[in-house]
């Protein structure tokens, strides 16, 4: 067993507010020049719908199936562009589907630690630094939002765009929430837990759709305006 403590790194110097300042106003640019990309990069698309989802979903499970199945017939069917986050799983199964049927496909990546792939099935893509901004432009004027299954970033994408619908940050939005096995269970928290204690209102329980009908998500979609977003 090894005793010995950890070592606190040192700074070589102590930095002065001058350092300080520099790297606040390099990290800011850096951020406002990322966001401005991110926006250049998506605004000429006219129609589009954002897919999320998890990134360790695998080609032969239902959720991913059910994906590109979805992403295919929002491509051809109401010919707008797919948008993802440009990596794995649900992103390739969205991707991959759009992109199968000849369709507009578009992929969001972000830089990790540990390398985070691009799949091979978007017609254009960029790759983000900060989670934030990629996270801002996924969710920039997009006509709709998939939810398949995922994990805590999922959850996060989820919550926040929810959160901006529920205090008029953004306008009502579909935001559809597909695979029904999955979903159901967080609907019964929200409504078990959140609405019976007070923390929601009982019409924010009407801010998303459950469903695994994709002709009832196309109708959806199709009903749905165009946003420009500069609301």
């Amino acid at each position: 067993m090894n005793t010995e403590k950890p070592q606190k790194r040192m700074m070589e110097k102590p930095f002065t507010f001058k350092d300080i300042n520099e790297a606040v106003n390099s990290r800011v640019e850096k951020i406002s020049t990322e966001m401005r990309d991110g926006f250049d990069f998506i605004k000429d698309c006219e129609k589009t719908v954002t897919f999320f989802g998890s990134a360790r979903t695998e080609e032969n499970e239902e959720d991913y199936i059910q994906t590109r199945s979805l992403a295919g017939k929002i491509a051809t069917e109401l010919d707008y562009t797919v948008v993802t986050g440009g990596s794995g799983g649900i992103m390739e199964a969205a991707n991959r589907g759009a992109f199968e049927k000849g369709g507009k496909s578009i992929g969001l990546n972000i830089e990790l630690p540990m390398e985070q792939n691009s799949n091979p099935y978007t017609t254009k893509e960029m790759t983000f630094h900060y989670f934030f901004t990629r996270k801002v432009s996924l969710a920039f004027s997009a006509e709709a939002y998939v939810f398949s299954p995922g994990g805590f970033g999922t959850m996060d994408e989820l919550f926040e765009i929810l959160t901006l619908i529920q205090t008029n940050k953004v306008e009502k939005v579909p935001v559809i929430l597909l695979g029904t096995k999955f979903w159901n269970k967080l609907d019964a928290f929200v409504k078990d837990t959140l609405l019976e204690n007070g923390k929601i209102s009982p019409e924010d329980i009407d801010l998303y759709h459950i469903t695994d009908d994709e002709e009832e998500i196309i109708e959806i979609i199709k009903k749905a305006p165009i946003r420009t977003g500069i609301e």
